[in-house]
């Protein structure tokens, strides 16, 4: 079952619009895959839409397709989408999530049911719907947080929101194994993005980089090249976490 790349394979990116999921939505579309760019919000239409001119460029195939990965129906239309427009679909990456640095003490209902909605809900729907609808063979690859190996403040309902991916995936690579499908989690250090700066304090973000190879954050140049072969040569990881971090933190 080793894997030839991912020439004519059928991609879906959960945030496939820009930052992580644009790239690697570009960089897969260059290895000859057609891509299913999904994002959240009419805010980030333009970005997809960029991200499918930017794959039609390279000479595949792409839509894009908003949907709330919260809502259950939205996670079914999504990949409905991505089979009914190309006729099957062979990897499907969420790098979707959602970042609070926070105390307990000062975290409301309303933020701790948003941040396991996007971190946890969405995650296990993602999975299931993999599950569902790939092609024997698949790769399912989700996005956690190298907080998950870290013993620290601030972020309880986003590391503890991610935490239960782990579990997804490890019960998910058990149950599809008889398909051939992988399901991971990848795990990068804190990533030189927009999401990560206003969570943080100049002096933590100096800390946070003294932490890994370089002193500095993790790129999603970095990460992409991890997704990559996981969707191609390292099928044989499955169940896993993965922390590509440069050492920022280890398990």
């Amino acid at each position: 079952m080793v894997s030839d790349g991912v020439r004519d394979a059928v991609v879906l990116v959960g945030g496939g619009a820009k930052n992580l999921g644009g790239l690697l939505s570009r960089t897969l579309a260059e290895d000859g895959a057609k891509i299913v760019v999904h994002y959240h919000s009419e805010s980030s239409a333009p970005d997809a839409e960029k991200t499918v001119r930017a794959v039609q460029e390279a000479g595949s195939q792409a839509v894009a397709v908003q949907a709330d990965l919260t809502a259950v129906a939205d996670v079914r239309r999504l990949f409905d989408t991505a089979v009914d427009t190309f006729g099957g679909l062979d990897i499907a990456v969420n790098t979707t999530g959602m970042v609070l640095r926070k105390p307990i003490l000062e975290t409301s209902e309303e933020e701790f049911d948003r941040m396991f909605a996007v971190n946890a809900k969405a995650g296990y729907f993602f999975i299931q719907e993999a599950g569902r609808r790939l092609n024997d063979g698949g790769k399912i690859i989700s996005l956690g947080t190298s907080l998950l190996a870290a013993f620290t403040d601030g972020y309880s309902t986003y590391a503890g929101g991610k935490a239960p991916l782990e579990h997804f995936t490890r019960a998910a690579a058990k149950e599809f194994a008889d398909r051939g499908i992988s399901v991971n989690v990848v795990a990068p250090g804190p990533m030189d993005t927009p999401f990560f700066y206003p969570q943080e304090t100049p002096e933590r973000v100096e800390f946070h980089k003294s932490q890994a190879l370089g002193g500095q954050l993790t790129k999603i140049e970095d990460i992409v090249p991890i997704i990559r072969h996981l969707a191609t040569e390292g099928w044989w990881f499955t169940g896993q976490t993965l922390f590509p971090n440069g050492g920022y933190t280890t398990r």
